[in-house]
C-alpha cells in the first residue's frame, strides 16, 4: 500500500506512457499511479491495461468517453483519489517534461510540518526550462508575473503542472466549483488554496520539453489563462 498517488492525464501518449509508468515504479519511494485517459485513439489505455497485469493494485486506470480538458481530467482524478486512502496526491505530465525522480523531493517536502501544497517550480531559482524556444519561455514567465500581479499570490510558477496536494487541501476545495481546463486550471487550484490559507511551498525543478508525441498547447488555452485570472480575482472579491 502507498500513501501517495500520481495522477497522469493522457491523450495520445502511447510513446511515453509505458516508460513514464516504469520510471515511477522504479523509485525508492512506493507510489501508486492513476492514468486518466480521454479515449485516446492511439491505444494509450490499452497499454496501461496490459501493464496492470504486472503492477497489480499499484496501477489504476480511469477511462473517460472523450477529450474534455486537462482540468476536468485532474478533477476526476482528484475525486477518485479522495475515494481511496491517499494522503498525498500528485499531478504529473506523461511526456517526461516532469522528471519522475523529482516526485520523491515533492513528497519529502509535502510531509514536512505545516506544508499543504508543494509546487515543482521552473522559476523559483532563475529559469529552469530545457528545449523551449525563447518566445515560449517569455510567454510562460510573463504569464507568471501577470498572475502574481493580478491575484496577489507569491507563487513564482503559478501555471506549474507538477504539484503535490495534501489530502486536506482537496477535501477543503469545492472541486465541483473549479471551472477552468487548461493553464488557468493550474492557476485556479493554487488561487483557491491560497485564499483558504493553505501553505504553498515551491521547490526548483528542471522542466524539459517533450521529445515524443505532440504538445496539447493551443491559443484557446492561452486565452483562457489570460482572461481566467481576471475572472478569478474579480469573483474572489465577492466571496468570503
Amino acid at each position: 500500500m502507498s500513501d501517495a498517488l500520481v495522477i497522469i492525464p493522457t491523450f495520445n501518449e502511447k510513446e511515453n506512457i509505458k516508460p513514464v509508468i516504469e520510471a515511477v515504479f522504479g523509485l525508492p519511494k512506493i507510489f501508486h499511479v492513476l492514468v486518466v485517459d480521454d479515449n485516446s485513439p492511439d491505444g494509450t489505455a490499452d497499454i496501461v491495461k496490459s501493464l496492470q497485469k504486472q503492477y497489480k493494485a499499484q496501477l489504476h486506470l480511469l477511462c473517460r468517453a472523450e477529450k474534455n480538458g486537462l482540468g476536468t481530467a485532474y478533477i476526476d482524478g482528484f475525486k477518485w483519489a479522495l475515494s481511496q486512502n491517499y494522503a498525498y496526491i500528485f499531478e504529473m505530465d506523461a511526456d517526461f517534461s516532469h522528471n519522475p525522480q523529482d516526485l520523491v523531493r515533492l513528497y519529502n517536502n509535502a510531509t514536512l510540518p505545516n506544508v499543504d501544497i508543494v509546487v515543482g517550480s521552473r522559476y523559483i531559482k532563475g529559469v529552469n526550462v530545457v528545449n523551449w524556444p525563447l518566445s515560449r519561455i517569455l510567454l510562460s514567465y510573463g504569464a507568471s508575473f501577470y498572475v502574481k500581479l493580478i491575484t496577489g499570490m507569491r507563487v513564482q510558477d503559478p501555471t506549474a503542472g507538477f504539484v503535490c496536494y495534501t489530502r486536506k487541501v482537496l477535501e477543503t476545495i469545492n472541486l465541483n466549483d473549479v471551472n477552468f481546463v487548461g493553464y488557468a486550471f493550474q492557476i485556479e487550484m493554487k488561487f483557491k488554496a491560497f485564499k483558504k490559507g493553505f501553505k504553498i511551498v515551491e521547490i526548483p525543478i528542471i522542466f524539459t520539453d517533450r521529445i515524443r508525441g505532440k504538445s496539447k498547447m493551443s491559443s484557446g488555452i492561452i486565452s483562457e489563462a489570460i482572461f481566467g485570472v481576471i475572472s478569478l480575482k474579480w469573483n474572489s472579491l465577492f466571496k468570503k
